[in-house]
């Protein structure tokens, strides 16, 4: 599924509240005589899509063909986002454009600073007559309601009307007690605290969404807000949906460091699937996942779909790479990398030892894997017993194996050259022979085998005993 979702590009409209996230990283090492606060200095800034622009970048980053429609002011923050972003902006002269600096200290936020303007816009009509000009050609259109003026009801009302009249899904990250302004959407994606404030604007009374309350809930909400399906987003325990009855999609979170920007990532991926046909509660579940990718790591950040695929792999798939993806890594370290080869079919004892000298040379041990033509181009039709997925995977459960990469050539003589590892590695029998690709490393290092054991007698062995 993922894998299919990431070759599509659709089409999506997005409206909202775009502002600017700056993140401030300092140092913070004493306490200031003058008071008692801590003294931050200043070692870096870095400046990032917020807000509405947030959920641009997660589309963006899942390959949509995103277009953006708001309303900023006349200042540097509206010029950063329109450098920054495909769309048309209308420019509301003496309007702030929402700035939020956040002071970062040891990666924790110790304090933020806004400056923004949240009364409600003055150019609605404009708005309105541009959205509507530009509607038909999209599959999917978001709404990004942070409550900074944009998503006025009328401007509400208005979208969601001629959206539905086109028959194109409009989804939206809704703000506020009131939620009358969003009936008729597709879908909402309010929290539990946002869902409860809504719900308290309803006939009936919730005080917690535990239980039976959140079945009640979340259909009250789909039934008073003419909603195609209701969605509560749990936090730690997922997202609830109802459709035509209530169902969970449990979060996939392993670690959690900053919620910042989670909810952003999951109505773009919501938005992006339902664009493409996939099924509500499926896109509930890939929603989550990006959520997962998202929480763990510090601040408004995209996701990509190859991003979610990896976060789905268990730990020992992840050093699976290819020669790209390892030689970033293998840059931001300066680490001595090991370097082998060789095809282990059946892996076995001997293997094991072999590899686990190998490591010891150095920081980091890669191996090369020959892939399944290359093995059967150097040991015939019958090879390999097992396929190349699964050699790289059982090698790659070693805790003394880094990474694996697979090739396909006869040596590695490509790949060394592609990796340039400080040592490589091959086995005692290679004294007196020549070793491919010993001119491109620093050093050759042999390692005797533990005897008695290889791939070949393995096989012999099975074939005798039948």
């Amino acid at each position: 599924m993922l894998e299919a979702l990431s070759k599509e590009k659709p089409k999506i409209l997005l409206v909202g509240d775009f502002m600017v996230d700056n993140y401030t990283w300092c140092d913070c090492s004493r306490v200031s005589p003058e008071a008692p606060v801590l003294v931050a200095k200043t070692q870096k800034e870095d400046k990032r899509l917020g807000g509405a622009a947030n959920v641009y970048a997660n589309l963006k980053s899942l390959g949509a063909d995103v277009f953006a429609l708001g309303v900023l002011g006349d200042d540097e923050s509206a010029s950063f986002l329109k450098a920054n972003l495909k769309g048309e902006f209308l420019t509301q002269i003496g309007r702030k454009t929402p700035f939020k600096n956040r002071i970062m200290a040891h990666n924790q936020q110790v304090l933020r600073l806004d400056e923004e303007d949240i009364n409600e816009i003055l150019l609605e009509d404009e708005l309105i007559a541009l959205f509507e000009e530009k509607v038909k050609d999209f599959k999917a259109v978001v709404l990004s309601d942070y409550a900074k003026g944009v998503l006025t009801p009328k401007v509400c009302k208005a979208l969601i009307k001629k959206a539905r009249e086109l028959e194109i899904p409009i989804l939206i990250d809704p703000k506020g007690s009131d939620f009358s302004k969003y009936s008729g959407a597709t879908l909402l994606t309010p929290n539990k605290k946002e869902a409860l404030e809504a719900l308290k604007s309803t006939a009936l009374k919730f005080d917690n969404l535990e239980g039976e309350n959140l079945l009640n809930g979340i259909k009250k909400l789909k039934n008073e807000f003419d909603l195609k399906y209701s969605i509560i987003t749990l936090s730690e325990a997922g997202i609830a949906l109802f459709d035509e009855k209530l169902q969970i999609a449990p979060a996939k979170a392993l670690e959690v460091y900053d919620v910042t920007g989670a909810g952003d990532s999951v109505i773009a991926v919501l938005a992006f699937c339902l664009s493409c046909g996939v099924e509500i509660f499926k896109a509930c579940e890939i929603a989550n996942e990006a959520a997962a990718v998202v929480v763990s790591k510090i601040g408004s950040v995209s996701v990509s779909f190859d991003e979610i695929k990896g976060y789905k792999k268990s730990e020992f798939e992840k050093k699976i790479l290819s020669k790209e993806e390892l030689l970033k890594l293998l840059k931001k370290d300066n680490k001595k990398v090991v370097f082998t080869n060789g095809c282990f079919d059946i892996v076995h004892f001997g293997h094991i030892k072999y590899l686990e000298k190998a490591k010891k040379l150095g920081d980091i041990l890669v191996v090369g894997l020959n892939s399944d033509k290359s093995v059967k181009r150097l040991k015939g039709e019958s090879r390999p017993i097992n396929c190349e997925f699964q050699r790289a995977c059982m090698l790659a459960a070693f805790y003394f194996v880094d990474f694996v990469v697979i090739f396909d050539e006869d040596t590695p003589f490509e790949l060394i050259s592609f990796l340039k590892p400080d040592i490589l590695v091959k086995g005692a029998d290679y004294k007196d022979k020549l070793v491919v690709g010993a001119d491109l490393v620093s050093k050759v290092e042999l390692i005797e085998f533990e005897e008695g054991f290889s791939t070949t007698k393995i096989i012999e062995k099975i074939k005798d005993r039948k």
